[in-house]
């Protein structure tokens, strides 16, 4: 990647020529987009240090506040019209948000002058870390700038003893981001402690949680120490927080003010020192609109927050975790597997992964065992290959049948029907060409 690399949201498209000559002629890689919409897509794909913004006519501040909160990690240079100048909601943009600001019609030697330095400041932010893998600190696998972003929250918040709510979609990874946080705390060395809370049974949570005394209930047989109990001095990770029936989101909210848990059956009172990390991945504002979650709870919660970014929106750590499951799941493979064709990674990079990196991982281990040749392919991953599409006739199943008899037929053809020297060439055992032969009908 380019140093000299700037992004360019261009709502007024007549600068747009004149931008490009102006900044191309110096020596700079331009990305143009020219919505907020796309604009977070490209730096969501991509990372660049410094970014150009030219709002237009009807453009509103309010709007692009909110996309510059989202990608402060940019040194943002915008250039106005004159009269926006005029209105005290882009003042405020302004001072909050942008490096520096211009006014049109374009000075251009006074413009590079301002992209040249917003770099080196940029150059000055960035620690040494951000070029590393972060997974070696964090546990989170990315180098995408969505997920930098997300290890910066996570290094700022960590330190503070309060309450933390993840928000994301299922399988973007948020317990992991809760367990970064444990990591990145004074808590590190204490239990971490996680629950489900859609997994158990309503009318368990309360023991599940808080713990039961001997004949508390029918089945009480026994004291249970409950999970905040146990995870006393550390962490406990509440996922899918959204679950909870509104009686156990009292006693939570209890908790959370006083610190303190009763066993159920008993008059105890357990002062205790926990942090509490919530998850989900339902709007908890539409819930509590519904009256299906308590307002007081919620704000009990968010002392601090972050959203895990989901996969569609980090594309290019797309491969870099595939690799990575892969190596987890390599000795589950045939020997002669050696990892994935580039249609396979072109395949994964056009999905858009409604499940996540979850769906990542379970597409490739059944691809690892699944696989027959050297390397895993589209129809391995189950997914449609490159520039196909499976609404047009043909469904996955047939396109894969269709393309291994060709491969069967064709190796056989090259080997002069020597079956070895035919399984070899398509990478499968002697005993998998005789299969598919007579899947396929193919004769010596």
């Amino acid at each position: 990647m380019s140093k000299r690399q700037v992004v360019c949201i261009v709502e007024d498209h007549s600068a747009h020529s004149a931008l490009h000559d102006i900044l191309s002629r110096a020596g700079w890689r331009l990305r143009i987009v020219g919505t907020l919409t796309a604009a977070l897509r490209a730096t969501s794909a991509e990372h660049f240090d410094v970014g150009l913004l030219l709002p237009g006519a009807a453009a509103s501040a309010a709007e692009w506040e909110w996309f510059l909160r989202q990608r402060r990690d940019i040194e943002w240079i915008g250039v106005f019209r004159p009269d926006a100048l005029e209105s005290p909601a882009w003042h405020s943009l302004i001072l909050d948000h942008l490096f520096d600001h211009h006014t049109m019609p374009i000075d251009s030697e006074r413009l590079l002058g301002t992209l040249g330095h917003a770099l080196g400041r940029a150059a000055l932010h960035r620690s040494p870390e951000d070029d590393e893998v972060p997974s070696a600190q964090s546990g989170i696998l990315g180098r995408s700038p969505a997920i930098r972003v997300l290890l910066r929250q996570i290094k700022r918040l960590a330190p503070v003893c309060a309450p933390v709510l993840i928000g994301g979609e299922s399988g973007t990874g948020k317990e992991l981001a809760a367990q970064a946080i444990q990591r990145g705390s004074a808590r590190a060395q204490a239990p971490f402690v996680s629950i489900n809370c859609s997994a158990i049974p309503a009318a368990l949570v309360q023991s599940e949680l808080f713990g039961h005394v001997r004949g508390a209930f029918t089945g009480a047989d026994r004291d249970k120490t409950g999970i905040f109990e146990a995870a006393n001095h550390g962490t406990v990770f509440l996922d899918e927080i959204g679950d909870l029936s509104m009686d156990v989101q009292v006693s939570l909210l209890r908790f959370l003010q006083d610190k303190v848990v009763m066993r159920l059956g008993s008059t105890s009172r357990l002062q205790l020192d926990v942090r509490v990390i919530a998850a989900t991945h339902v709007d908890l504002e539409r819930a509590m609109a519904a009256g299906r979650f308590r307002h007081d709870l919620y704000y009990r919660l968010k002392v601090l927050s972050l959203t895990v970014p989901p996969l569609r929106e980090r594309r290019s750590d797309i491969e870099l975790l595939a690799r990575h499951f892969f190596g987890q799941f390599a000795h589950e493979a045939n020997a002669c597997l050696k990892g994935f064709s580039p249609a396979a990674l072109s395949a994964m990079a056009a999905h858009d992964w409604p499940g996540n990196v979850r769906e990542l991982v379970n597409r490739v281990r059944s691809a690892v065992v699944m696989a027959d040749g050297r390397y895993i392919t589209p129809a391995d991953l189950d997914l449609p290959e490159p520039g196909k599409s499976l609404t047009d006739g043909i469904g996955l199943a047939d396109v894969r049948l269709d393309a291994e008899r060709r491969a069967v037929h064709s190796s056989l053809d090259l080997a002069r029907r020597n079956v070895s020297q035919a399984a070899r060439w398509l990478g499968v055992s002697r005993m998998t060409m005789y299969r598919l032969m007579a899947k396929h009908g193919a004769q010596v």
